[in-house]
């Protein structure tokens, strides 16, 4: 049975809500982060899941009307995973006119190969994508190098650091790579999980599934996305709470004493300041072995 036309037109209105509630979103993150400028050259890693889809969708979008001049080129790493679809990203890139590049790397064989069977091959993954990806940039003038990770992703990092790690991190918009050969973009860092799960569907993109790792996902991170889910369920825009206090911070009222001046706080000029070995020198050895 076929929709009625007012459904149809609500189905149209929404999700034309949707696709401009996301290009607002990634425009003002870009002007926040000042991620994009004048003759970039971006990169737009594309692993053929709904995030990178619609990252990709979303910055073509933008390019039309955007106060500056910018290049786009899709990027895949094929990784050589078995009976991995290679024709399908190459034909959808081609059919939309597309400009992108195939790296070819076999990085499955080595990571099934060195993780042992049942552990998680996420990190060692992710590196060795990552460094196909910075090696392939460095070769061909790219200045921006985007990534699809959005808010949900980014605010579960920072549980995942807090909680195994014991730092107060997460996955900033834009960030210089370790060897600061590299400027790292995420355009869709204020963007829900859901709404770009939604896009995606709505604009049928034709998702490849990863299926190195398939459902043995990091499963610390795993906890986290459901205890996060289980939060916003129980307490609606918590979330959007938690994510916003990442961009206001108070460093005084935290304890990380390279960010403040914890000890010269109210510290009377002239004062002697004795440090932690003349304050610890004369306490009793045998209370400490109690």
């Amino acid at each position: 049975m076929s929709a009625t036309p007012d459904a149809t037109r609500k189905h149209t209105y929404e999700a034309g809500k949707l696709a401009k509630r996301l290009r607002r979103q990634v425009g003002q993150a870009i002007a926040d982060f000042g991620m994009i400028e004048d003759g970039d050259k971006v990169m737009v890693c594309l692993s053929g899941g709904k995030d990178s889809y619609t990252m990709l969708d979303i910055l073509l979008s933008l390019q039309a009307k955007a106060p500056v001049r910018f290049e786009l080129i899709a990027v895949n790493l094929d990784q050589k995973q078995p009976d991995f679809p290679g024709h399908v990203l190459p034909g959808y890139l081609t059919g939309r006119g597309i400009p992108f590049h195939i790296i070819e790397q076999d990085t499955y064989s080595v990571v099934t190969r060195v993780i042992p069977q049942g552990k998680t091959m996420c990190s060692l993954c992710s590196r060795m994508r990552r460094g196909a990806l910075y090696q392939w940039a460095a070769g061909n003038g790219i200045t921006k190098i985007a990534l699809g990770h959005h808010r949900d992703d980014i605010l579960g990092t920072f549980f995942l650091n807090m909680f195994y790690q014991g730092s107060l991190k997460a996955m900033p918009p834009k960030l210089r790579s370790d060897d600061g050969k590299h400027v790292v973009i995420r355009p869709l860092a204020y963007c829900r999980e859901d709404d770009i799960a939604e896009y995606a569907d709505a604009k049928a993109f034709p998702i490849i599934p990863c299926n190195l790792c398939g459902s043995q996902e990091n499963m610390q991170r795993k906890v986290v996305k459901r205890m996060l889910a289980d939060w916003e369920k129980a307490h609606p825009g918590r979330s959007e709470t938690m994510f916003r206090a990442m961009g206001n911070i108070a460093p005084s009222q935290l304890m990380d004493r390279n960010l403040f001046d914890f000890a010269g706080l109210g510290a009377r000029e002239g004062a002697v300041r004795a440090d932690a070995h003349a304050w610890l020198g004369g306490s009793d050895t045998a209370d400490d072995n109690d």
